[in-house]
Order: C-alpha cells, then sequence, then structure tokens
C-alpha cells in the first residue's frame, strides 16, 4: 500500500505541474487582453475607476488602498518647502516639521557650489584626499602613476574609466612638459572634465506638448522621491506638471505619489485597481485634454534580472507611445550612487531594455562611490539630467561638469 501511494502520487505531480502553468499562462494573456481592449477604446476621458487628484480634490477625499503615509515623510517635505502653518497638522507633526527646519536651516545658506561640495565630502575623503599623496611633490614616473591607478579604482571609477584617465594624463604630461607632481592635478581635473562632460546635456521640454517622462528604476533608488522634486523643478520653471501613478506595486507608492501633487499642488491621476501601463495610459490622455505641459510616469521598481517584470515595462512604454505617438520624450533612470558599480550594470540593463535618454544619480551625499559618474561617462554615455546631494527639494540639480569636478578635487 505504502508503495502504491507514493507511485500514484508520482504520476499526479506532472499533471498538477501542467495546470499551474496553463493557469498562469492565462492569467497573463487575459491581463494582456485587457491592456489592448483599454486602448482600442480610444479614450479620451479617464476610466470609471481612474481618480484624478489635483488642488480642488483635497488628499483627505482618497480612501487608501494599502500603507499610510509615514509622518517623516509629511514632516520633512513640509519642513523643506517652509510650509510653517497648516491647519490640517497634529501637534506631532507640527513638532516633527520645526526640528526638521532647523536641521535644513544652514544647508538653505549655502550656495549650490557649496552644498555640491558638502553632498560629495565622502567621496572628496575617499578620493580627493588620496591624491594629496600623489600632488604632493616629487618627481613623475610609473610609480607615481600605479599610485593614481590604484586610487582611481578604489573610487568606483572603473577599470575602463581608469585606463581612459591614467593614459589621457599621460598624453597630457607629455605635451606640457610637465616634471613635477604638483602640476599632476591640473592635468587629471581637465582629464575629468573632458570624461564627463558628455553627460552635461540638459533636458529640453519646449518641442513637445505634454512632454511625457517616463521614470524607472529598482525599489529604494528614490524613484518617486526624485518624481516629486522634479515636479516642483518644472514649475518653478512656470510649467503645468501631472503625475501619473503608475507603481502600481508597492506598498504607499501610490498614497506617497498623490502627497507629492496635493503639496504641490499638482494632478495626480491614479486607479483603484489596474495596471501601470492602463495608468499612465489614462495620464497621457488627460494631459493632452488639459494641454499640460510635463507628465511625470511613475512605474514600478524592478531589478534588472527579474526578466518577466522588465518586459512587462516594455509593454508600459509601447502603451504610452500608443497614447501619444512618440512618446515617453525622455526615458529616465533613477540611480542609487551608494551601489556604486552596480549602478552600471543597472544603466546597462534598463537601456538594453528601453532605449534610456536620460539618468538621475540620488543620494551622492551619501556615498563614497561618486566616481561612478567616470565609469559611467565611459562605457554608457547616457545623459546625466540630475544629481541629488541631499533631502532639500533644492538639492536635486542640472548636472554641470565643472562643477562636480571641482567639488571632488578642491
Amino acid at each position: 500500500m505504502v508503495f502504491s501511494f507514493f507511485k500514484r502520487k508520482k504520476k499526479e505531480e506532472p499533471t498538477a505541474e501542467l495546470a499551474a502553468v496553463v493557469q498562469e499562462l492565462v492569467r497573463t494573456q487575459e491581463e494582456e487582453a485587457k491592456v489592448e481592449e483599454h486602448i482600442a477604446s480610444e479614450i479620451v476621458n479617464p476610466a470609471e475607476d481612474v481618480v484624478i487628484h489635483s488642488e480642488s480634490d483635497p488628499i483627505s477625499k482618497v480612501e487608501p488602498e494599502v500603507t499610510e503615509i509615514t509622518h517623516g515623510f509629511e514632516a520633512t517635505y513640509m519642513a523643506d518647502i517652509n510650509l510653517e502653518t497648516e491647519t490640517e497638522l497634529t501637534p506631532e507633526i507640527k513638532e516633527e516639521v520645526a526640528e526638521v527646519q532647523e536641521e535644513l536651516q544652514p544647508s538653505r545658506k549655502l550656495s549650490w557650489g557649496e552644498r555640491l561640495k558638502r553632498g560629495l565630502s565622502k567621496t572628496r575623503d575617499a578620493f580627493g584626499k588620496k591624491l594629496l599623496g600623489v600632488f604632493g611633490g616629487g618627481k613623475i614616473d610609473d610609480e607615481l602613476y600605479d599610485e593614481l591607478e590604484s586610487i582611481l579604482l578604489t573610487s568606483d571609477v572603473g577599470v575602463a574609466g581608469t585606463m581612459h584617465l591614467l593614459d589621457d594624463v599621460r598624453r597630457k604630461v607629455s605635451l606640457r612638459g610637465l616634471k613635477d607632481s604638483t602640476e599632476l592635478k591640473t592635468a587629471l581635473s581637465d582629464s575629468l572634465v573632458e570624461l564627463v562632460a558628455p553627460l552635461e546635456q540638459p533636458l529640453q521640454t519646449e518641442n513637445h506638448q505634454p512632454f511625457v517622462i517616463m521614470m524607472v528604476g529598482v525599489n529604494g533608488a528614490g524613484k518617486t522621491t526624485s518624481i516629486g522634486k522634479l515636479a516642483k523643478y518644472f514649475q518653478q520653471q512656470g510649467k503645468s506638471v501631472m503625475l501619473a501613478a503608475g507603481d502600481t506595486f508597492r506598498a504607499a507608492a501610490r498614497e506617497q505619489l498623490i502627497e507629492w501633487g496635493s503639496r504641490n499642488n499638482v494632478t495626480v491621476v491614479t486607479q483603484q485597481s489596474g495596471d501601470s501601463a492602463a495608468v499612465c495610459f489614462d495620464a497621457i490622455q488627460s494631459a493632452v485634454a488639459k494641454k499640460i505641459d510635463i507628465v511625470l510616469a511613475d512605474t514600478a521598481g524592478r531589478l534588472p534580472t527579474q526578466l518577466n517584470l522588465m518586459e512587462e515595462i516594455k509593454k508600459v512604454k509601447r502603451v504610452i507611445d500608443k497614447a501619444l505617438p512618440g512618446a515617453p520624450h525622455e526615458v529616465m533612470l533613477v540611480l542609487d550612487a551608494n551601489i556604486g558599480q552596480n549602478a552600471l550594470n543597472q544603466v546597462r540593463a534598463f537601456d538594453d531594455a528601453l532605449g534610456l535618454t536620460g539618468l538621475v544619480l540620488t543620494k551622492l551625499d551619501g556615498t563614497a562611490k561618486g566616481g561612478v559618474i567616470c565609469a559611467i561617462a565611459k562605457e554608457r554615455p547616457i545623459p546625466l539630467r540630475f544629481i541629488g546631494v541631499g533631502e532639500s527639494i533644492d538639492d536635486l540639480r542640472p548636472f554641470t561638469a565643472k562643477d562636480y569636478v571641482s567639488a571632488l578635487l578642491d
């Protein structure tokens, strides 16, 4: 009897596995059919389950489906934009706002160059201070170049970037007839600027209305927060902005984006249920009807190794193109500077899948791996649109090659 039992169970297992595979295929086909049906309808107004949140539609009307926003998020943002009085705030949040404002006050007095130097202090400690020994005087020889090579590699400049910089510095030393290592700093500075200069391409949004920016990246890179800061950045340029809450997977992502929209007086398009592609489709249709200047489309975070999710984000891009031919006009990857050389791997994977047109590098203030910009410049010179060196809205700024190198070496 025991033998018979195991024999029978063994025969049933392949059938169960096959049934599970068939069920998964059916589910995937049903999801694809829903999206295609949604696209084919060529709607102008959002679907019934779409919710458009604007300044006239308070956040209090939204019934969260998942975890609510923490007080820390709200307090940090409100302190950042100097909202010192707000009748709806609880005493606890008001106290936290005051504390955050006190912490932010010293940095508000600094220029962008000073903020950048402060933000890159960890990288400069690991990179710039080590170079003092190289620039300290003495003969320029092979031993000095070996030391410089070691410093560049340990600062996440990458092998290709390091070899390029060393060859370029050697060439400059030869052409300029440099003899003393104290003169090497200028040569290295010039080589660094020349290497990262191709990344300095400010984002131009005037050629399309609406200009659709598709935001992508892995979980935790700072994508949703960057969207909120970019919304404020474009508003300061006098542009109207709409947000598409396309991250339908992460807990509280929808509510977080709604909160950003509420505080910025920006319309946010969401769905009570549905996928990222459908949300982006409805947002673009609404933006066209309302003549909005900028659409920032959030998407769910994913790892490059999750092939099924990478295929899904390709579908999101195709749906955006069907909603507005030629869109998205910018596919922007948000990178966390703390991951160093892994950032380059992410750039490769997302670029191969989507054809990236821009990058945002966040959290430069929390890492000693800021040299990864050089690695990206050498191997995948995709325009670095913005860099972030702090929590404040003003700490996300367009990338400038000279400012970056100056903050790194001075």
